[in-house]
């Protein structure tokens, strides 16, 4: 037998499906494997039976051992390094007699089975890389942070201000003081500190310079987590205003991004350390829990609406904050609706599975989720959602599906590796892996029960939203009240305030805000499908209103009292509804209305408190 220096990896030089495996176990091994045609060296081992070579790779180590078929591959896997496949064959019963019927399988349908290799890896199978795509990714995000920031910045004081509607420093004074400094863990922010409107303007300006730094890719790790900091205090303090999901996925998906960043000053793609695998599948599973949940509880739920696949013939016109395009969505035909609703659990129920298959899978899958997000965006305004949405699927995209010039970056000699240690990354992927998982399962699995362990680590890491669960319209609401708040100086004549973005004014058009989001607008919406009563928040809006105050009013679009607050506020509500094609052509109207009743009752303001009118909601 000839004798080598290092073990040598025979296989079937006329085999195009062979030579794609071969270059992929040749970049994992690098030097410490030789690979050879069996028609170049077989001479060379006259002992091994020629149809042996035929059958199925063989690796001939230094010390004359001879293995054919799966053992071969893991024993050149193990010689550069990959140990885990070999173990497995060695001391896991079952596994190697699985791996070899598989491989025969697979050696003996070879032409099927590179058809579907080019299906799902492309032209190559080179080992997958998200170098580019992390690149991206953390640029974008930190461009959505800013949209964010800013976004939330020209609202904060109505909101939130001193003078706003849910005042932070007031709930921050309310916190118990028996938690002591436990309640800094419970109610994470650095408004602390101080939680007046000056320090809420800070909190908004600082988190856009951190937003701008990560764009930029300057300093991305610490920038990153400045952001992550200052989105989650204004988030401890927003109350209702900012319990958005898109909100939860923001810090979910910011915390991971902290970790995928390269500790470096400036992070370029020219010769850029390799990102993190970890990280990169830690954001994919979160893709996947935002889709596959988003399919899932419309199902769980049991709507009829959804399960009679007639969802969608009124979503667009009972979403919160539809666009034009959805009165003209609105307008398809039934069938349309039926197999738009279809297609729609097909994206958010089957594609989502493609996103841990190879490169290919993913490219179609990325294309796929990202084109639905837009859908969604051209019909109804949900903030920053469908961009952090499409974000995370550039995370999908593997190097070798970019463009020539990115990936001629990307290749340039790559720079001492600065990244975070695997004994920060493990332990975190460890903890989000686990307690998503198990919320998962939770969600899916009639009586599943997570270990007791995993839901303390639950709701020790809750105020921090690390882990969040996820799923628009799990029940659809078929019908569309509106709030109309009015005033009124002598409790006969009111009149209507009138918002910036829902609908009011019928010949209105639905417009385009995203990705800002208005959130008293949006808060409204909500306010209409429950009671007067619900929370404290609504009253509070109408007590500011009475007030006069400069900071909620500059939430609206028009102050009918621009001398002086009005006496008197009710809440009226209608139903709102969207024109046909002839209704509109002829009264130049996108909505009709009818009115449902009083919301709220006549209230006024007596010593600075609010009064209730006798007489009865809406009425004086």
């Amino acid at each position: 037998m000839s004798e080598r220096a290092k073990p040598l990896l025979v296989w079937d030089g006329d085999c195009g499906f062979c030579r794609r495996w071969i270059d992929r176990w040749r970049e994992i091994t690098g030097d410490a494997v030789a690979y050879d045609t069996y028609q170049n060296v077989a001479a060379e081992f006259p002992e091994v039976d020629p149809q042996a070579f035929e059958r199925a790779v063989t690796l001939i180590e230094p010390g004359g051992r001879v293995s054919h078929g799966a053992e071969a591959v893991f024993r050149a896997l193990a010689a550069g390094g990959r140990r885990a496949p070999l173990r497995a064959y060695e001391h896991v019963p079952g596994f190697g007699f699985v791996a070899e019927r598989a491989y025969r399988v697979v050696a003996g349908r070879r032409r099927l089975f590179s058809r579907v290799t080019a299906l799902l890896w492309g032209a190559g199978v080179a080992r997958p890389s998200s170098t580019i795509g992390s690149c991206l990714f953390l640029r974008v995000l930190g461009g959505i942070y800013a949209i964010a920031f800013v976004s939330l910045w020209v609202q904060v004081e109505g909101l939130v201000g001193e003078r706003g509607i849910l005042p932070a420093a007031r709930f921050l004074s309310a916190v118990p003081g028996w938690l002591g400094t436990e309640r800094y863990w419970w109610f994470p922010t650095v408004l602390w500190l101080g939680a007046g409107d000056g320090a809420l303007h800070a909190v908004c300006a600082l988190g856009t310079a951190a937003a701008a730094l990560a764009a930029a890719g300057i300093a991305p790790a610490l920038a990153l987590a400045a952001c992550w900091i200052l989105y989650l205090s204004v988030f401890t303090v927003g109350g209702e205003f900012l319990q958005y999901q898109w909100d939860i996925l923001l810090l979910e998906c910011g915390f991971l991004a902290v970790f995928l960043a390269p500790l470096e000053a400036r992070d370029r793609l020219a010769g850029r350390a390799r990102e993190s695998r970890v990280m990169v599948w830690c954001l994919r599973w979160l893709l996947f829990r935002l889709m596959f949940s988003s399919g899932a509880v419309k199902l769980l739920s049991g709507d009829p609406l959804w399960w009679g696949l007639a969802a969608l013939r009124v979503h667009y016109e009972t979403q919160p904050l539809p666009t034009w395009v959805g009165w003209y969505a609105h307008q398809l035909p039934v069938a349309a609706h039926v197999m738009s609703c279809a297609a729609m659990f097909a994206i958010e129920l089957v594609v989502p599975l493609l996103f841990f298959l190879p490169a290919r899978a993913r490219l179609w899958a990325a294309v796929v989720t990202a084109a639905f997000q837009v859908v969604i965006a051209a019909t109804g305004n949900y903030g920053f959602f469908n961009v952090l949405a499409i974000a995370l699927c550039i995370l999908l995209v593997d190097d070798a599906s970019w463009p020539d010039g990115l990936r001629r970056k990307a290749a340039a000699p790559r720079r001492p590796s600065r990244r975070w240690p695997a004994v920060v990354i493990g332990p975190i992927a460890a903890v989000v892996l686990s307690i998503s998982t198990g919320r998962m399962l939770d969600m899916m699995v009639p009586g599943f029960r997570a270990p007791e362990v995993l839901l303390r680590l639950n709701r020790l890491l809750s105020p921090f939203a690390l882990v969040n669960g996820y799923g628009l319209f799990a029940v659809m609401t078929p019908r569309r009240p509106e709030i109309v708040i009015e005033g009124s100086d002598d409790g006969r004549e009111w009149r209507a305030y009138d918002f910036r973005w829902k609908p009011g004014d019928l010949a209105a058009a639905p417009r385009f805000v995203a990705p800002h989001q208005p959130r008293l607008d949006w808060q409204m919406w909500f306010a209409a499908l429950g009671r007067y009563d619900d929370g404290d928040w609504f009253e509070r809006f109408l007590q500011r209103l009475l007030e006069g105050s400069p900071n909620v009013l500059a939430l609206l679009a028009r102050d009918p009292f621009p001398e002086h607050p009005p006496r008197y506020v009710r809440a009226m509500l209608w139903d709102y509804r969207f024109t046909d094609p002839a209704e509109k052509a002829k009264t130049g109207r996108w909505w009709r209305r009818q009115l449902l009743g009083p919301y709220s009752p006549v209230l006024s303001l007596r010593e600075g408190k609010l009064f209730r009118e006798s007489g009865g909601p809406g009425s004086i």
